[in-house]
């Protein structure tokens, strides 16, 4: 189930930029402009896999994941940043677990 998924949105993205292209940038509609940007950030921020469908799919639907790397940290970003500073102050288990729910959370 989850590879006819991610065919089928690998086949939706291939004919949003394919749609995108034959438009050429001044005529590209705002969601195939929004699937440009997406994919750029994506790209940009070397996204691969699952998160990046994940990173995808909440910036197509403007659920976060902003298009737009001025635009502050994404969950992601605050994941890994969270998850090295655990790392280096050798937290393990329940010490851990509370450490990344207060740093994620933003406490």
């Amino acid at each position: 189930m989850k590879q006819v998924m991610s065919w089928a949105i690998v086949a939706g993205f291939a004919t949003l930029m394919g749609a995108g292209a034959a438009y050429g940038a001044e005529g590209a509609t705002p969601q195939q402009q929004r699937m440009t940007d997406c994919n750029k950030t994506a790209g940009e921020k070397g996204l691969k896999g699952d998160e990046r469908k994940q990173f995808m799919s909440a910036c197509l639907s403007g659920k976060g994941g902003d298009a737009t790397p001025a635009a502050g940290s994404t969950q992601q970003e605050k994941m890994k940043t969270c998850n090295a500073e655990a790392g280096k102050q050798n937290l393990k288990d329940d010490d851990r677990k509370k450490f990344m729910s207060s740093c994620l959370s933003g406490g």
